[in-house]
Order: C-alpha cells, then sequence, then structure tokens
C-alpha cells in the first residue's frame, strides 16, 4: 500500500514551491503514480531541514536522517509520502524529467524565503544573487518577470560561463523585508548586512 497525504496548507505548499525552486526535487518512482518530494542539504544546515521537516512532518514519511555521500560531504535529508497534489506541482515544475520554470507560479514571502535559502548569497557587503544557473536562459527571463511581479528587480549576471541572478541594490532592502521573518536563524547571515 502506498502512503498518500490530504490537503496541503497553504505553508506547505509554499514551501514545496520554495524547495523546488531551490535545492529540493520532486520525483515519481518508476511505476508509481505520484511524486514525493526530497528535501537534502548539507549536515551543516540541520537547523533548516529540521524547520522544513517541521512544517511538512504530517506529510513526511520519518524524521530527517544523516547520510554519508561520496567523499567527504555529509547529507541531512527526508523525503515526503507520495501525493496528487504534489503530483500536480511535480506536473508543473517537470517536463520530461527535467525541472523548468512554469510562467504561472505566483511568488510570495515564504516561497521567496525557502528559494533564497536553498540558493540565495551575498558576496561582497550589499550584491545579493539567487544561483539560477541550473536553469536556461529562457527560464530565467521568466524567473525575472515573476520577481518583478512582486516588486523585485533582479538583471541576469553572467559569472563565469553561467547566468544566474542579481537583486539590484534598490530592492535589496525589499528584498530582505519580504523574507526576513521566515529566515531560520542560522541561515540569516545569508541576508544580514
Amino acid at each position: 500500500m502506498v502512503d498518500t497525504v490530504g490537503s496541503l496548507t497553504q505553508l506547505q505548499r509554499s514551501m514545496i514551491i520554495g524547495s523546488v525552486l531551490g535545492d529540493g526535487y520532486l520525483r515519481i518512482v518508476p511505476g508509481r503514480k505520484n511524486a514525493f518530494l526530497e528535501i537534502n542539504h548539507s549536515f551543516k544546515q540541520k537547523e533548516y531541514v529540521d524547520w522544513k521537516y517541521s512544517v511538512l512532518k504530517n506529510i513526511s514519511i520519518s524524521p530527517p536522517k544523516k547520510r554519508n555521500n561520496s567523499g567527504n560531504r555529509i547529507s541531512y535529508r527526508f523525503n515526503t509520502k507520495q501525493s496528487t497534489e504534489l503530483t500536480e506541482i511535480y506536473n508543473l515544475f517537470y517536463k520530461n524529467g527535467k525541472k523548468i520554470i512554469p510562467k504561472e507560479i505566483k511568488l510570495d514571502p515564504v516561497i521567496l524565503s525557502v528559494w533564497f535559502m536553498d540558493d540565495g548569497s551575498r558576496c561582497r557587503e550589499s550584491d545579493f544573487y539567487l544561483n539560477t544557473q541550473q536553469f536556461s536562459v529562457k527560464e530565467q527571463k521568466i524567473l525575472v518577470s515573476l520577481l518583478k511581479n512582486i516588486g523585485l528587480h533582479v538583471r541576469m549576471n553572467k559569472d563565469k560561463n553561467y547566468y544566474r541572478l542579481r537583486f539590484l541594490k534598490d530592492s535589496i532592502p525589499k528584498l530582505i523585508n519580504l523574507i526576513q521573518d521566515n529566515i531560520v536563524s542560522s541561515m540569516k547571515y545569508k541576508i544580514e548586512l
């Protein structure tokens, strides 16, 4: 018998979308009908993974576990149960098994906070980035538009052989205002000026 879950709360849905924009993965195991979410971060981000688990606990299989990967990396991870709602999100974000950016999503502060904790960075004193190099240039242009819809201005910034998104200086205070209430303490270094 396959474990499935009922309705997602808005907080859970936003966390899942923010995770998928960042480091999270939705998967459908061959032979199964529905998707599940995998959360997998470095063990150094234990507090962050525990926070995600606290929000997703009722739809998760078991608490996060430490895992030794190849090399010296120790990860901390958990999976949710499969569900039709996760399959709907999977169908938005994946085409032919590859993660894409759908035009129809709407960002909210929780989505943005999770996405920034997953993929955000700060260089020097005041350059804030979203490391979006896993997405095509076309998809990054969609992300620029989605961020503009919530009043944040970013540019695609070429860094070596890839692009990522850089927040324009006038948008940084608004970015911080939108996400600061949802940033876990161990991740605050990403937004402190």
